[in-house]
């Protein structure tokens, strides 16, 4: 089986520039995959319990070998099992440690996500909704192509969905006035009009961003921790070192 089994090619090629965030949405995906392909599986009955181990050997190969090409520790030194030895217990040992990496992760993400995003005013949302409006009537007077007035009514969308959640993601913002500024003044039928609306839309979200930090006067932001292994290896006991290697219970120390 290969990667494809657990994700699609389009999935892929939407995969975070982050090593770390692409790693989770890969393993995101895998475990969808998994969990829909197997439903329904009966492990009481011998073909389905083979089928169901072989895609589960199968998923832990995918996500070790991504975490290899992403240089994701731990599971970039794990060893995979060899299919003789690969069973319950393995598939939920690399589960385990793969839940506790994807929190972590996800948890940083929550953290770095809310300082590259702003909460909007009711009253500045509302005049940005007054913005957009009069940017698409722009959008749609203007002597651009269909497929490139089509892409820009999209960024709007996308942008006033935005809109709608409690932060507003600053990337969003700068895609929508890259995208507008792209376009050469000459096709708009007014540039001046769209040139002062794209004005007003970055003073309203610069506006949000110094209040919001004023607010919370905020030290510097401290470095992202290491992410941590979900268990430290236990020294064994003295016994346990004597029966490994054959000693007797007596320690002379």
């Amino acid at each position: 089986m290969s990667i494809l089994t657990f994700i699609t090619q389009d999935q892929l090629d939407e995969l975070d520039e982050d090593p770390r965030v692409a790693f989770m949405q890969l393993a995101n995906h895998a475990q969808r995959s998994l969990a829909d392909q197997t439903k329904g599986f009966d492990p009481r009955e011998e073909q389905e319990w083979r089928e169901l181990e072989d895609l589960r050997h199968s998923f832990v190969n995918v996500l070790l070998a991504a975490a290899k090409r992403f240089e994701i520790e731990p599971f970039a030194s794990m060893e995979l099992p060899t299919a003789r030895n690969f069973d319950e217990r393995s598939y939920r040992d690399f589960k385990d440690n793969l839940d506790h990496y994807i929190t972590q992760l996800v948890i940083d993400n929550s953290t770095r996500m809310r300082r590259q995003s702003v909460v909007m005013p009711p009253k500045t949302r509302d005049n940005i909704c007054t913005y957009l409006h009069e940017l698409r009537e722009c959008v749609e007077k203007s002597s651009m192509s269909e497929a490139k007035r089509q892409a820009l009514l999209d960024r709007l969308d996308a942008f006033q969905a935005e809109l709608e959640k409690r932060r507003v993601n600053l990337m969003a913002v700068s895609l929508l006035i890259f995208d507008i500024i792209a376009i050469p003044g000459a096709v708009w039928a007014s540039y001046d009009i769209t040139s002062r609306l794209v004005t007003n839309i970055m003073q309203s979200v610069a506006k949000a961003r110094a209040e919001e930090q004023e607010k919370k006067q905020l030290a510097p932001p401290a470095e992202f921790k290491a992410l941590s292994p979900p268990r430290k290896e236990i020294p064994p006991t003295r016994h346990e070192a004597a029966s490994k290697y054959d000693l007797d219970d007596d320690i002379p120390f």
